[in-house]
């Protein structure tokens, strides 16, 4: 008698050439991640070969029900970890069946940024750090916190290791190799400041796929957490009180940065950001005033201010960059709950397209 775990494991190219590609889009809210599976023919590397689908959109809150086809439209493909062998992992975006982006669809406009030729020609790099926080299911606290109660005092869990510092590391590390096998440029993990909060990088990535990969990443970690019966939060500030909130620092650079006489091209960049800083700011994630506090390693909403190695500034510049004269900075400012697609073009738009 066959168990569910050998179902799930069978290896369909044993006896079909046929895959199951698992379509992926953001829902209404701008954070849900819906997705739903078909079956193919045959193995597909190329998204721009692979069909169109629709789904309901009154059901995800992005169509009324009297006109509810929504149209997904694939733009990348990555290996999928969970039933492995050819099968794939499709993240779409979503467009009236006239072929209108909907309102939530914040990739077709990202994509015209990076499609751009002054923006192509800078080759942008983008090193995102996405924190989250790992919640006991049916009672919204962070897992290793005593119910109703509080663990000791931030310090010790920060790359802490052990049972009394660390809690939710097989789920980190399932997250860590499903994202290195997808074929996304995961680049590291760590343990957060606050005990249950945790941290993956994604990059260097290039334009687009920045957006892109950490989508996926998101997804996937959704579906690793779903296995282990406990709640993944992006919320920004989980827990109210002394106990640090949740970012997405966006490190970043183009060829001229990166290049001898970067460092001036990157104060100029700033300045840009500091202009814009309000409008940012708006797009930077939902709550995030209840993060960017000035305290807990952040810099108060309200202020925009840079400095080398300040991790309490808005914008941050490594010792390396300033000795070295190029290189990159980072954005501190998004909120865990950031749409990458806004947070990468936007500071792409303001660097580069952007005349004061």
């Amino acid at each position: 008698m066959s168990l569910l775990t050998d179902l799930i494991n069978l290896n369909l190219s044993e006896t079909t050439d046929k895959i199951i590609a698992e379509y992926i889009w953001v829902g209404g809210s701008g954070m849900d991640m819906r997705s739903k599976a078909r079956t193919l023919p045959g193995p597909v590397s190329d998204p721009s070969k692979l069909p169109k689908w629709n789904y309901d959109g009154s059901s995800t809150g992005q169509a009324p029900g009297e006109d509810s086809e929504v149209i997904l439209y694939p733009q990348a493909i990555f290996k999928d970890p969970f039933r492995k062998g050819n099968n794939i992992l499709v993240m779409c975006d979503a467009y009236t069946p006239a072929g209108e982006p909907i309102p939530t669809n914040k990739r077709h406009a990202a994509a015209k940024v990076f499609s751009h030729a002054d923006v192509v020609a800078e080759v942008p790099w983008y090193g995102i750090e996405q924190e989250y926080t790992l919640l006991q299911k049916d009672v919204n606290w962070p897992v290793g916190w005593p119910i109703g109660g509080f663990p000791g005092p931030q310090g010790p869990y920060y790359c802490g290791v052990g049972a009394d510092k660390s809690f939710g590391r097989d789920i980190v590390d399932s997250h860590y190799k499903a994202c290195l096998y997808a074929g996304i440029n995961i680049s590291g993990i760590n343990g957060e400041v606050m005990p249950g909060q945790w941290e993956f990088q994604v990059g260097p990535s290039v334009g687009i796929s920045a957006g892109d990969e950490i989508w996926v990443a998101r997804y996937i970690l959704e579906r690793v957490t779903e296995i282990a019966g406990v709640v993944v939060s992006f919320d920004p500030k989980p827990i109210p009180g002394d106990w640090n909130g949740a970012g997405a620092h966006c490190n970043y650079s183009t060829k001229s940065m990166r290049e001898e006489g970067g460092y001036e091209i990157i104060k100029k960049a700033i300045d840009k950001l500091g202009l814009r800083h309000k409008e940012h700011i708006a797009a930077y994630g939902e709550g995030n005033e209840r993060r960017l506090t000035g305290h807990h390693e952040t810099a108060d909403i309200n202020t925009f201010l840079w400095g080398v190695a300040n991790r309490g500034a808005s914008i941050r510049v490594g010792r390396d960059t300033e000795k070295e004269g190029k290189g990159y900075f980072e954005d501190r400012r998004p909120a865990s709950n950031m749409d990458p697609y806004i947070v990468t073009s936007m500071i792409a738009e303001t660097t580069i397209l952007w005349k004061p």
